[in-house]
Parts: C-alpha cells; structure tokens; sequence
C-alpha cells in the first residue's frame, strides 16, 4: 500500500483546509517544494499535488510552484484541481507531472476521461458528501451516488480512484475504510482513500483489508498525529 504525502497550494502557499471551504485554509509553508523534497528524503514514492485554486477557477492558477516542485523532486507526482480539458493534461504532463487527477469532469463528462485515460495516466478523484459525489471544489453535492460513479470508469483504462469522504477531510476524525472497500469493489480498480486519515491506526485498518492500494496523508503530517516514517514502514 502506498502512502502519497498531500500539498494543497492556495495562492502559492502550501495549506490544508476542512471539509474543503477556501476560508479554513491554514498555511503550513510558504515553501512548497521543500515540503515535498521532505517527503521524498521520507521515502514516499509519490506526492499528491492539488492546486486549490485551479479547482474553483476551472485553469491552472499555481503553476510556478509546481514547476518549481517538480524541478526540485524525483519522485512521482499526481495533480489535480481544475483540469477540465486535453489541453491543460498535456501543459501539465509536458512539465513533468506524472498522473493527471480528474475530479469535476468525471461526474459531467465520463466520455471525455475514457478517452484521455487511453492516452495519459489518469486517476479519477471521487469526492462524496454522504455517498454522493461532490462536485465544483466540494460546494455542490450531485444526485449520482459515489459507488455508481466508480463503476463507470471500471473498464476503462483509469489508473487509480482516489476517493475522499469530504465530511472527513481536514477533521483528523479517522478514515472512513468502509467507503473506501465500496469504492474499491464498484470499481476493481486500484482505490487510494483520502480524507480524515488522524494517526497509525487509520493506517493499519486501510492496510489490513488487503483491497486498498493507497491512502493519502495531509493533515495529520502537518499537525503531528501522524509518524509519517513510522506509516511508511507498516504500509510497506
């Protein structure tokens, strides 16, 4: 099981927020590739990249800072926030990033993720609040349920599934693992859980059911409840 290290970038800074609102963001550093740097010293083989205000502008709005991460890391990067169209994948993969993240686009345009999935490395995010997909930066709730979301991409070339409990996220409260399992079966495909993750317990529990191949740790790096070094070793 993998543990991919988080930074969200908000205005160039690296910050975490609650339950996804803008308004609770927290910086953490005004330096975000030494963070990532950090991480791969750790010995994570990949770093989770969100560029927050990409993701409620609907472009890119970070880009130095993730040239500058890129330039600075070895290891392997997926990003997301935002992306909407073949144009910004290729900008981003033409600047090193590895694993292109689809979240938004997903819900409202499945047809157009199976076909870039044919041709990049694509992970679809699914965000949920109370089973149903969260869409447009979490502010909007959708009637498609989560698990049937998951379902329309099991075929069709997607690397990974990332997907977050919203209620979850930034709240150090635990990790939702049953969601994730249904996430994990809807789909067949490898799923990384995210959101709520607060210290090793919550890594072992995703790690004993043996249907998780990933999890991804924010907040609970940065505040301290997690021993990230220590998580490392039990995932591996």
């Amino acid at each position: 099981m993998d543990i991919l290290p988080a930074i969200d970038l908000k205005d160039g800074k690296a910050v975490r927020l609650t339950k996804g609102l803008m308004d609770s963001a927290k910086i953490y550093s005004d330096e975000p590739w030494q963070l990532a740097k950090r991480f791969e010293e750790m010995g994570s083989r990949w770093l989770h990249l969100v560029d927050l205000n990409g993701a409620f502008a609907g472009e890119p709005k970070n880009l130095e800072q993730i040239k500058k991460i890129r330039q600075m890391c070895d290891i392997e990067i997926e990003l997301g926030g935002g992306i909407r169209d073949e144009e910004t994948i290729r900008r981003y993969l033409d600047i090193g990033i590895d694993r292109i993240i689809l979240g938004s686009v997903a819900l409202k345009n499945a047809d157009f993720v199976k076909e870039v999935a044919q041709k990049y490395r694509i992970a679809v995010g699914i965000d949920a609040i109370d089973g149903f997909v969260a869409v447009e930066g979490w502010a909007e709730k959708s009637t498609m349920k989560a698990t049937d979301l998951a379902k329309e991409f099991a075929q069709a070339g997607v690397e990974a599934i990332i997907c977050t409990d919203v209620g979850k996220d930034g709240t150090l409260s635990g990790v939702n693992v049953d969601f994730t399992l249904e996430i994990a079966e809807a789909s067949g495909l490898d799923t990384i859980a995210s959101g709520g993750v607060r210290d090793l317990g919550d890594i072992k529990a995703l790690k004993e059911t043996g249907k998780i191949s990933g999890v991804i740790v924010g907040k609970a790096f940065y505040e301290g409840t997690l021993d990230l070094e220590e998580a490392f070793r039990i995932a591996q």
